[in-house]
């Protein structure tokens, strides 16, 4: 039984960008203490969630991937024998941003880095002033856990790229998110449940907690976490995590359930893609 232990973030902004490094940190340390084999932290895990506002100054939160961050937390992958998933804030050259993730493997080594395809443009996420549509393609990681996908925040209402992962063969695909209250709430209920029994694979969901009123005043917003796994079937694998309190979400997840599912129901040998050509029509 292939089984493996995976861990999931929520935490606060707590004001400037090194104490969020060093958190981080302590998060993998105390995932190590519980024998965790991945973990992945929250959409734009080092900073605030500046998306509420457009203001250039947050350009500055933009590095080289791989670069500094990565550098950084490799040799703790490394050194815990964990795959580690940072989504960070991109920059190619000046002016060329991207909301990307970075996936480390449990040597250490740098696999590659998947960067947000879709890219909200509406009140309090005004994320087109700040990166560009992602470029790379839907890559799936063979890291030392398994063949892991990643999908940020808001891509997860587009299933065309959920099922993009599961073509290359994605058994477990992390959704780094930064989500606040509204339509929102019922739909991070429903999509990725959804996602992973359509495309049968296992999905960690993991979103930000508190408001950064300090940061943003009377512009901020408040996160409600509630991160969580859900299995090949959608069903949660254990409990769905709290609206307002820090947590790392840890849970064992049996990658043999992917094969059996996809045993059970068909649905790759009969997707009908010849049929689809309206759906990628522009």
């Amino acid at each position: 039984m292939a089984t493996i232990k995976a861990a999931i973030t929520q935490a606060t902004w707590t004001g400037d960008r090194e104490s969020m490094l060093a958190k981080h940190e302590k998060f993998i340390e105390q995932a190590a203490a519980q024998d965790v084999q991945v973990i992945c932290f929250q959409e734009l895990f080092y900073g605030p969630y500046f998306g509420n506002v457009q203001d250039k100054k947050y350009y500055e939160y933009a590095e080289s991937v791989p670069g500094p961050t990565t550098a950084r937390f490799a040799e703790l992958a490394r050194e815990h024998n964990m795959v580690v998933i940072l989504p960070v804030y991109e920059q190619e050259q000046p002016g060329v941003l991207y909301n990307t993730a970075a996936v480390i493997d449990a040597d250490g080594s740098y696999l590659g880095k998947y960067r947000k395809h879709h890219i909200p443009h509406l009140p309090s996420f005004w994320e087109k002033f700040y990166f560009r549509p992602g470029n790379l393609g839907y890559p799936v990681f063979d890291t030392a856990v398994g063949r892991i996908g990643v999908y940020i925040c808001y891509d997860r209402h587009f299933p065309e790229g959920w099922r993009a992962l599961g073509l290359a063969g994605a058994e477990l695909v992390f959704n780094p998110s930064a989500t606040k209250p509204g339509l929102s709430n019922r739909l991070w209920e429903l999509e990725q449940p959804a996602a992973a029994a359509a495309n049968q694979y296992y999905i960690a969901a993991n979103n930000r907690i508190g408001t950064e009123r300090e940061e943003f005043g009377e512009a901020a917003v408040t996160f409600y976490g509630s991160s969580y796994f859900v299995d090949p079937r959608g069903n949660y694998v254990g409990a769905v995590a709290s609206t307002d309190t820090e947590e790392i979400v840890i849970r064992e997840l049996d990658l043999d359930a992917v094969r059996e599912v996809r045993g059970d129901w068909q649905f790759y040998r009969d997707r009908r893609p010849d049929s689809y050509e309206a759906i990628v029509a522009p």
